[in-house]
């Protein structure tokens, strides 16, 4: 006789630790690179290509945002701080993943796929490279990282516009994971382990 009583599934563990741990620093690095980055576009809301921009000069690109000057210095100091972390946090996750050969054996469509290594391997390295390119002391050093983005102002550009992207990813990402299970993803991310489902014999 087959029984309709529920049967809870086992659940393999999905995230090791070193990804679990990395993913939650990531995600408090990004929302205080977000927040730093948004008192330093107020102070200058324009864009533009080349060497040299400024106010009165032509722009690629001008946001409709209020001019704030009080903001930039802390915003600048948290924002140097975060990007050093999420380069730290960033190198600890990649050379976990090239150890393990997890991107070798991710468990996601061809298209997420394709999406999580571009962000890894892609957006995330031009996104230093381009703030490299807008630090001075770079800029002295390191004169070919500037002219690889074609000037200061290009890289700053640059920036913003990959800064754009990853934020859509992120919504994209979030919305994915509610999609499939919130509750269920969450604890993956976070014990390693996902909810176990409900199955009737």
């Amino acid at each position: 006789m087959i029984s309709s009583a529920p049967v809870m599934a086992m659940v393999a563990v999905r995230h090791s630790l070193v990804v679990r741990v990395t993913h939650w620093i990531n995600l408090l690095v990004f929302l205080s690179l977000i927040v730093s980055g948004a008192a330093i576009l107020l102070a200058h809301p324009r864009f533009y290509w080349g060497e040299t921009g400024a106010f009165g000069s032509p722009a690629l690109l001008e946001l409709p945002l209020p001019l704030n000057l009080d903001q930039s210095g802390w915003g600048r100091s948290l924002h140097f701080l975060s990007a050093w972390v999420c380069v730290l946090n960033g190198s600890v996750y990649v050379l976990a993943g090239f150890i393990s050969h997890r991107f070798g054996k991710e468990n996601y469509t061809a298209p997420q796929r394709f999406t999580y290594l571009a962000v890894v391997f892609i957006l995330f390295p031009l996104m230093i490279a381009s703030g490299l390119a807008m630090s001075p002391a770079v800029m002295s050093a390191l004169p070919f990282i500037v002219r690889m983005f074609g000037g200061h102002q290009s890289a700053r550009t640059v920036h913003f516009f990959i800064t754009d992207i990853l934020v859509v990813f992120v919504v994209g990402h979030v919305v994915m994971v509610y999609l499939a299970g919130f509750r269920s993803r969450m604890r993956g991310m976070t014990t390693g382990r996902e909810v176990p489902v409900k199955e009737s014999l």
